[in-house]
């Protein structure tokens, strides 16, 4: 991270101060053991060692402060199972008779002990790299002064679980088949140390109604389609409607949209005109062109007749529509290409009028939409406040003073303690599903990926070392996801679709990516990311919403949901990080490839300063991961992308030179597009030759 900053050079040390002994800054602000002058390699200190001086031993030993592990020897980087606390820090007190013999240090090494259910775990798969579960790697939150994952006292296992390792059953359940992550990559992502999140703390019962209330949103947005325009709701125009709002959303709910401005969403709008009079679709034969241009014909007549129009309007659309009826009574013999032509000459004739006659309505459409969401988070809040107050416990925290320094990323920390959380049960489905339950609302995930959010919770939560509060927690954030994308067959998934494995490979090895700007706890695959929901997701790893996440230094992965008013955003966000940080910064951005009408954001990357190089993946030619993956088929978890993806680098000056696109690491990139398919093909395979013989 060697770099010019005021005409004279910084190190990586110097930048996020790891050395407690660099500056007065990076000292602990609590009492702590006396630190020695480090003399460790850059991989423990960014790994959280520490040398320190023992009085009660009068020699040195090394401590993890993100793992309160503790060592005699020199810690080796990546072995992180320690069978026993050599100093004791953990242990119970000593007995006021026991005499230097009962030191830890004097006892001659035990026989270790029965091994925890985690070591048990041994994910198997396609490739990647895969870590022990109990082995944490080296911490997602290197940075000095962060906040400190505490040593569990027990194994951290879900409340009520076994850890005895002969319990076959519970070992299997967190035992992934395949993996399509790798936990144990360190961050790269400097930022300024933060406070914690004004955010009110997951609690199923508020998720619950929650959970309800969008369920009546949508049923209000679909009744509304159909009454007011005769059509059915534009597909994922709601979801697309949820994620536009939250850029400009001012409010307190995570999900539901309270204080935006404009009322009228451009999203929901534009999308609702696209389909008046009525949706067009792909047309592959003759007949499907010829009675489209019929409906459409008539649902436009029928459409300027029921509004108020002008008058010049309403005779344009009519002479149109007539002169569209006598062509297709006189001509039968048309090709699917001429009715084509035809049913463009009509829209373009008739559709300004159209629009001009639909604005009001589909404007009252939105507004409707958006205010029935205000009241609707008012009941929420006030749910969740009812709970806080029972348990005593405020929303109004005291923000604490945030030391001015720089520090490695770390997960979202709220500042409103949690109350109790009531019980969830969790049942085996199959032998590959996991079911969630809470007062007989169900959420699934599969077992694979249980153990997934089971390990991001033990990397990243600090106030639950004993796991009490894990199966809540993942009921809500199923519950979360679900509510947002997963409502009908299919959708959503496309929002929430993620690159190959070997994508991701290829990005960490060529180009030091780390991070994740748009992910979730299901679909990431490093274990630092943005997302969504700093409340639900902080828990499994979350570094928050990107738009709010501001990086002074890292090498990071963007693929947005394809929303246009988020990647416009998205561009504004990441241009503005890059001109105002002097250390390597880097974000590899995919999006699709839209030229008609162009795609805003497309537009800004390929015009902008930081723009180093543009890669195009043709349709059908790549692929991305299912946004059901915790859920879908193993057959059904990659699909082939529908239109070309445009792959775009931007970097400031330090993160061109540390990470330049060079034609080598491109054309290794576009390779591992084509490796991954033929790993997708191959598991395919395999899944058939299973089905068979069984």
């Amino acid at each position: 991270m060697a770099n010019e900053t005021q005409g004279s050079p910084r190190d990586e040390a110097s930048l996020v101060g790891h050395s407690p002994g660099t500056s007065s800054q990076s000292q602990p602000s609590s009492p702590k053991p006396v630190r020695l002058v480090q003399d460790l390699p850059d991989g423990l200190v960014q790994a959280g060692w520490e040398k320190c001086w023992s009085r009660r031993e009068a020699r040195p030993y090394y401590f993890n402060r993100f793992t309160n592990q503790s060592l005699w020897e020199v810690p080796i980087l990546g072995q992180h199972d320690v069978i026993s606390d050599p100093l004791g820090l953990n242990a119970a007190p000593l007995p006021p008779d026991a005499g230097p013999a009962d030191s830890p240090a004097d006892k001659p090494a035990e026989k270790p002990g029965k091994r925890r259910l985690s070591e048990e775990i041994q994910p198997a798969g396609n490739g990647v790299k895969k870590p022990k579960v109990d082995a944490p790697g080296p911490p997602a939150q290197p940075v000095p002064g962060s906040p400190a994952v505490p040593a569990a006292p027990g194994p951290p296992t879900p409340k009520g679980w076994s850890a005895a390792p002969e319990d076959k059953q519970q070992a299997a359940l967190l035992r992934p088949t395949e993996v399509y992550w790798d936990l144990d990559i360190p961050t790269n992502a400097v930022i300024r140390q933060r406070g914690p999140a004004e955010a009110l703390p997951p609690h199923p019962e508020v998720e619950l109604l929650r959970s309800q209330l969008i369920l009546k949103l949508r049923q209000h947005y679909r009744e509304l389609c159909q009454q007011r325009e005769g059509i059915e709701p534009p597909r994922e125009s709601f979801n697309r409607w949820m994620l536009e709002r939250k850029v400009v959303d001012k409010g307190t709910d995570p999900l539901l949209p309270s204080d935006c401005e404009p009322v009228v969403s451009p999203s929901m709008f534009r999308e609702i005109m696209n389909d008046i009079p009525i949706r067009l679709s792909r047309i592959k034969f003759r007949e499907e062109a010829k009675r489209l241009l019929f409906k459409y014909a008539e649902a436009a007549k029928r459409l300027i007749e029921s509004r108020r129009a002008s008058p010049d309007s309403r005779k344009v659309v009519k002479w149109n529509v007539e002169d569209t009826f006598s062509w297709l009574r006189k001509d039968s013999s048309a090709s699917k290409e001429d009715y084509m032509d035809r049913l463009e000459h009509l829209r373009k004739q008739c559709g300004p009028h159209v629009s001009a006659a639909a604005k009001d309505s589909v404007e009252g459409i939105c507004s409707k939409i958006y205010h029935i969401s205000l009241e609707y988070v008012k009941r929420i809040r006030e749910r969740h406040l009812a709970i806080l107050k029972e348990n005593d416990i405020s929303e109004e925290v005291e923000a604490g003073e945030v030391e001015e320094r720089l520090v490695y990323c770390y997960p979202v920390r709220l500042a409103v303690p949690s109350p109790p959380l009531p019980g969830v049960e969790l049942h085996m489905e199959s032998h590959v599903a996991c079911v969630v339950r809470y007062k007989g609302e169900v959420v699934r995930v599969s077992r694979s990926y249980f153990s997934k959010l089971w390990l991001l919770y033990r990397y990243s939560c600090v106030d639950d070392s004993a796991f009490e509060r894990f199966l809540p927690r993942v009921w809500c954030l199923l519950r979360r996801y679900q509510m947002m994308f997963g409502v009908g067959l299919y959708e959503g998934t496309g929002l929430q679709g993620a690159l190959p494995v070997a994508v991701f490979e290829a990005l960490h090895r060529l180009f030091g990516v780390s991070f994740e700007c748009f992910a979730s706890p299901l679909n990431c695959y490093f274990r630092q990311y943005c997302s969504a929901f700093p409340d639900t997701d902080g828990y499994f790893g979350s570094r928050g919403p990107c738009l709010d996440f501001s990086p002074l230094s890292g090498s990071f992965e963007a693929n947005p949901p394809f929303c246009e008013e988020l990647m416009d955003a998205m561009v504004s966000h990441f241009e503005s990080l890059l001109e105002g940080s002097p250390e390597p910064l880097s974000f590899i951005v995919f999006i699709p490839e839209w030229r008609e009408p162009p795609t805003p954001a497309l537009t800004r990357m390929e015009r902008s300063r930081f723009k180093r190089h543009q890669l195009i993946l043709p349709a059908f030619d790549h692929e991305y991961r299912s946004g059901s993956q915790h859920i879908c088929k193993k057959e059904e978890m990659h699909y082939k992308a529908v239109h070309n993806t445009a792959v775009l680098f931007l970097q400031n000056e330090a993160g061109f030179a540390k990470w330049e696109p060079t034609p080598g690491r491109v054309e290794e990139l576009s390779a591992a597009y084509q490796r991954a398919a033929p790993r997708a093909k191959d598991r395919d395979q395999s899944t058939s030759r299973d089905v068979a013989s069984a």
